[in-house]
């Protein structure tokens, strides 16, 4: 029985927001017969392997110390704000401090907490499509216009600055890039991460990054060279998650990293929005930087094959295009330019029992796409995708 409204108002921006899209997707699979198989699930960005051993039991020593209880400092615990600080340094080979970090619940609070600090109603962000939906929902619930910067199948969903540069505006406050990207796995070149900071800096406005899956990146070189630069904090604000890298998405912890002034506003709105950061996780975060940094390594080594073995399921199968991939993700154009992606996607989990997301989840324009979510399962599963997919008709 649907719940009845209540005789009060609500925010107009919140009801003008479509309800999350993964909760209508996973109801396709109570609708499945389990014909072809278990389900294959590739919907949701979930790290399908637990923490290792020896970090489940700091967690459980750590819930056992009253001191977790209590309240912490506003932007997090010290201990993890400087070894967030020093991985962070050391990864890009840069000088990086506690007091330009601000621990969060996830990285979606961490987003929320920028924009808001970053724009009001009425203000705009350039934001690419596809987009993360969660960031539109954030902008859409807050005032905060979109300015659309279209990423295109053809370069392998980077965006493109000129376009970018063709978009900015008197009331542009920030330019919003996600790499490695969800939905599309996609991973930005260095220059083109670059170039879009040198925008930014000209025309003197914030460059929001969003580097969630960046520990699934090859451990060599940097994913760019923006915090070299001295004058970084103008421009770059940083947006983290610990729960993929270390495999703990339930115990929310993100983290943002920008200039220590920028970190002093932010402060504001957190003590409005959580008061401190759940604490239980963060110690035992802070010792696992560097305590399992090789178990870290090994998933992302493996999050690499997995990404090989869907490469080569959907080269199996005719009329599918895996146009790009990466970190979490592959982005595949279906066969069928008749359907919409929510119908193939719905046919898929029923008929194959295989469950992605349509791309109009992620953006206007994207019916020919679905997202598959390949770390959610082994390779094993991922080798068996050919047979499955050719279920549909």
């Amino acid at each position: 029985m649907n719940a009845l409204p209540p005789p009060f108002s609500l925010n107009r921006r919140v009801l003008a927001v479509d309800a999350p899209p993964i909760p209508e997707a996973q109801a396709w699979k109570g609708l499945y017969s389990g014909d072809a198989g278990p389900m294959i699930d590739l919907s949701q960005a979930v790290p399908s392997t637990p923490p290792p051993t020896a970090m489940l039991e700091m967690l459980a020593r750590a819930a056992l110390n009253p001191e977790a209880s209590r309240y912490g400092p506003i932007l997090g615990d010290p201990a993890l704000r400087a070894a967030h600080a020093a991985e962070t340094g050391r990864l890009y080979q840069a000088p990086l401090r506690e007091a330009e970090v601000a621990i969060t619940a996830g990285c979606n609070q961490a987003f929320v907490t920028v924009m808001m600090a970053l724009a009001g109603a009425g203000d705009r962000v350039i934001l690419p499509v596809p987009w993360y939906f969660n960031h539109r929902m954030v902008l859409d619930m807050l005032g905060i216009e979109a300015d659309i910067l279209q990423a295109r199948p053809e370069t392998g969903f980077v965006p493109d600055v000129a376009q970018a540069a063709a978009l900015i505006g008197p009331s542009t406050r920030a330019i919003i890039l996600v790499t490695p990207n969800n939905p599309t796995g996609a991973i930005y070149p260095p220059p083109v991460i670059e170039a879009f900071a040198t925008l930014c800096r000209a025309k003197g406005i914030a460059l929001v990054l969003d580097e969630t899956y960046r520990d699934f990146l090859d451990p060599g070189a940097p994913p760019h060279r923006l915090f070299q630069d001295a004058r970084w904090s103008e421009t770059l604000i940083s947006l983290y998650s610990f729960s993929k890298a270390h495999a703990i998405p339930g115990h929310r912890l993100g983290a943002i990293l920008a200039g220590e002034a920028v970190i002093r506003e932010i402060a504001k709105l957190l003590d409005c929005i959580q008061i401190c950061p759940a604490r239980v996780a963060q110690g035992v975060v802070a010792r696992a930087i560097d305590s399992e940094r090789g178990w870290r390594e090994a998933q992302g080594a493996e999050l690499a094959r997995r990404a090989q073995a869907t490469r080569e399921a959907f080269a199996r199968v005719p009329g599918w295009q895996l146009h790009s991939a990466g970190a979490y993700f592959a982005y595949v154009a279906h066969p069928w330019p008749q359907r919409s992606a929510a119908e193939v996607a719905r046919r898929l989990a029923l008929e194959s029992g295989v469950l992605a997301l349509p791309g109009p989840y992620f953006g206007t324009g994207q019916e020919r796409h679905l997202r598959f979510a390949f770390a959610n399962v082994g390779i094993e599963t991922l080798r068996a995708l050919p047979e499955r997919l050719q279920l549909l008709s």
